[in-house]
């Protein structure tokens, strides 16, 4: 099953290389099993674009401080927390917080 919605995914984005939803799925994929740094290139595509999903941001975020990378983690979880915020989105406002403060 996995399998089938990782080749979806990869299919997805041949067809659109900048599909914020096969970015961010597949990224998603690849954290499941522990793939950061397969992840993080996926992310990292997916925050450039027009309207990034704001999850985005916070996957973003979680990468790179498992990666060691806490000063690029924080950059990338303001960048979400300011989005949460022109958005009203309270919810991923306290959850960017919440990161942030770990990190800082």
């Amino acid at each position: 099953m996995k399998e089938a919605r990782v080749d979806a995914l990869k299919s997805m984005l041949e067809l659109n290389p900048n599909d914020g939803f096969a970015l961010y799925g597949l990224a998603l994929e690849y954290k499941a099993d522990g793939l950061l740094e397969e992840e993080l290139p996926l992310l990292e595509r997916a925050a450039t674009l027009e309207d990034p999903l704001l999850y985005t941001f916070y996957q973003l975020g979680e990468v790179l401080l498992g990666l060691g990378e806490d000063s690029e983690a924080a950059e990338a979880l303001r960048t979400g927390l300011d989005r949460a915020r022109t958005a009203g989105d309270m919810k991923a406002l306290n959850e960017f917080e919440a990161l942030l403060a770990m990190v800082e």
